[in-house]
């Protein structure tokens, strides 16, 4: 925890005043507002804010968090921190606290906050050693003390909450393959949803493997319908009021997806007012 409050707290008084605590009352002007610290112009800088991004991503378990904050990481220059690839990493490991955390994960219960705090740290510490500068948290806070906690040490620019019907992300979990080999994630579900009870259809084509990883697909051991089904069941009663949390300090983006990567993925930057920021990366690369 020390470590996690060094890291994040400003440094000098240009980043105390960046940092400051803001009442933005619509989602329009959390980003606008960001986008403007960031020198994000139709004119794009190549001067440098006094630090990048502070974003977190929230949503069910399997609605895409990982994969949109890992595009939005490599498009914005700030690593991409996901929770659970620290979980996973650290149940790759042999000791007591991989024996913990796999009986914890099995059952689909959530990891304690001291648990998660802890791999957290490690991880920033450790970019911090490598110049690394603001960040994309994926699947962190999931409960009001998480944010809290957080709040404390370091200042959240915007918090997307990305939202799905519940029986596509049930699907979409059991279609969840990893590549045993390169770690890589994969999808072999084919979701064609129809609309009903006001929900409308929805579509999504599988991601699948390249041919040398076909073979080595895994299935997470906590992939299981009862897992999956209990995972959405503690999301809903522990992690949804964070949403409440950012939504009252003016910070939550709200974003239903409308499909696969393919159609959400330029809505979402067209959510963000990154889409022409997009096509001018590109154009300087």
């Amino acid at each position: 925890m020390a470590a996690l409050t060094r890291l994040l707290k400003p440094s000098s008084s240009s980043s105390t005043s960046f940092l400051l605590k803001r009442s933005l009352s619509t989602t329009t002007s959390v980003v606008s507002e960001i986008q403007s610290q960031n020198h994000l112009n139709p004119n794009f800088s190549d001067s440098k804010p006094s630090r990048n991004f502070q974003w977190v991503f929230l949503g069910c378990p399997g609605v895409g968090k990982g994969t949109f904050a890992s595009r939005l990481s490599i498009l914005l220059g700030v690593p991409h921190i996901a929770t659970g690839d620290l979980v996973r990493e650290e149940l790759s490991n042999s000791g007591p606290l991989s024996r913990q955390l796999s009986e914890i994960v099995n059952q689909g219960k959530l990891v304690s906050d001291e648990i998660i705090f802890d791999l957290l740290s490690t991880r920033l510490e450790a970019g911090e050693s490598k110049g690394e500068s603001g960040f994309i948290l994926d699947g962190f806070p999931r409960t009001i003390r998480q944010a809290e906690i957080l709040d404390e040490v370091t200042e959240i620019d915007l918090v997307v909450n990305l939202k799905l019907r519940e029986d596509v992300l049930v699907e979409k979990c059991l279609g969840r393959r990893i590549c045993s080999q390169c770690g890589k994630g994969f999808n072999v579900a084919s979701i064609n949803a129809k609309a009903e009870n006001g929900k409308p259809g929805m579509s999504m084509a599988p991601l699948l493997p390249p041919p040398h990883c076909t073979s080595k697909l895994i299935t997470r051991a906590d992939d299981t319908e009862q897992v999956v089904k209990e995972r959405l069941r503690v999301y809903h009663e522990k992690s949804q009021p964070v949403e409440d949390f950012y939504k009252n300090q003016g910070k939550l983006m709200e974003f239903d997806l409308p499909g696969g990567i393919s159609e959400s993925w330029p809505k979402l930057l067209e959510a963000l007012n990154l889409d022409d920021y997009e096509v001018k990366q590109s154009a300087v690369a």
